[in-house]
C-alpha cells in the first residue's frame, strides 16, 4: 500500500534523541529513585545513563543531561541548577553504605584516612566531622576501595556505596558516618539529590520524580530479587536497608541537616560559597506547559 503524501515515518532513534537525559548511578540505594525509569510504566520516557555519582554532576555542568542524582555537595559547585523537591538518598540513622573503617581504638588517634575515590559528599562529611567536632585533621588520600589496601598505608578508609555492606569485618572497627552525623548534630543527611539545570526545567516539567520513586517502592519485591543476585547480602537484609536504614523524603530536619552540611563545608573551605536551597515545583511547571 502506497503511503499518503500526508504521512510521516516516525524515526524512533530521532524520538529517543529528544526525551530528556537523565544520569543516575544504580547504587541500591537510588534503585527506588530509578527503578521506573528502567522497568517500570516510565520506561521510555527519559534516557538514562549510569556513570559514577561524581561523573553524575560533571555530565550535568557540561550540559550532557538535563537532570541528574547528583552528591549533595556538588549543588554547592554547579552554577545554575535547581534541586527537585522532597526526592533524595538520604538517612535519619545509620546508612550502612557509607562507612569509616580502622583498626584503631579511638578515631582521634587517626592521623591518616584513604578517601573512596568515587566519594565528594561522603569524604566532605568525613572532614568536617574530624575538623569541626574532633578538632584535627589526618593525611587524606584517594584510592580505589579495597579496605586491606587503603588501611595498608593509611591509619583508615572511607568506604561507600554497595561495596561498603559486604566486606569482611574481621578485627575492624566500622564507624557509620551518618550516625556519627547523627550523633554530633541530631539532624538527618542527605547524600545525593535530583538537580535540574535551569534552563531546561520545560525539558524535565514532564517527568515526575517523586512519582517514579513510589513506584519504585511499590516494586521493593522486583528490586530485591534483581540486587539479591548482585550483592552477597540476605534478602531481609536488603530489604530492611531500603526501608529502614535508607530515607528517600526530604522533611525539615533533614532539610536543616542540609544546611548545615553546607555551612560547615563553607566554613572549613570545602566550598566556596553557600547557596539558598532551590526546589523547583515541576508539578506547576508542567500546568504552566500544559504537559
Amino acid at each position: 500500500m502506497n503511503r499518503s503524501a500526508s504521512e510521516t515515518v516516525i524515526d524512533p532513534s530521532y524520538e529517543r534523541e529528544k526525551l530528556p537525559r537523565l544520569a543516575a548511578s544504580s547504587y541500591l540505594n537510588s534503585a527506588p529513585l530509578i527503578w521506573s525509569f528502567l522497568h517500570g510504566s516510565r520506561r521510555g520516557t527519559v534516557n538514562l545513563t549510569d556513570p559514577v555519582p561524581a561523573r553524575c554532576a560533571q555530565l550535568l555542568a557540561e550540559d550532557a543531561v538535563e537532570a541528574a542524582l547528583i552528591p549533595v555537595i556538588e549543588y554547592q559547585r554547579l552554577p545554575d541548577v535547581c534541586l527537585v523537591p522532597d526526592v533524595c538518598v538520604g538517612s535519619k540513622g545509620n546508612v550502612r553504605s557509607v562507612v569509616l573503617v580502622t583498626r584503631t581504638r579511638e578515631l582521634k588517634e587517626i592521623r591518616s584516612v584513604a578517601l573512596d575515590e568515587s566519594s565528594r559528599t561522603s569524604a566532605a562529611l568525613l572532614k568536617i566531622i574530624f575538623l569541626e567536632f574532633l578538632g584535627l585533621e589526618p593525611a587524606w588520600a584517594t584510592s580505589a576501595p579495597k579496605v586491606e589496601l587503603m588501611l595498608r598505608d593509611n591509619d583508615a578508609a572511607l568506604i561507600i556505596g554497595d561495596p561498603a555492606m559486604t566486606f569482611a569485618r574481621n578485627d575492624l572497627r566500622v564507624v557509620d558516618m551518618a550516625g556519627l552525623w547523627r550523633e554530633y548534630t541530631g539532624l538527618g543527611f542527605v547524600f545525593a539529590v535530583w538537580a535540574v539545570r535551569n534552563k531546561n526545567l520545560s525539558q524535565v516539567a514532564g517527568t515526575d520524580f517523586a512519582a517514579a520513586r513510589d513506584e519504585g517502592f511499590q516494586s521493593l519485591e522486583e528490586i530485591l530479587s534483581h540486587y539479591e543476585q548482585e550483592i552477597p547480602l540476605a534478602r531481609n537484609e536488603l530489604e530492611e536497608y531500603l526501608t529502614k536504614d535508607i530515607t528517600f523524603h526530604i522533611d525539615q530536619p533533614m532539610k536543616q541537616g542540609m544546611k548545615l552540611y553546607f555551612e560547615l563545608a563553607h566554613k572549613h573551605r570545602l566550598i566556596e560559597q553557600v547557596k539558598e536551597l532551590t526546589f523547583v515545583d515541576l508539578t506547576r511547571k508542567r500546568m504552566e506547559l500544559g504537559v
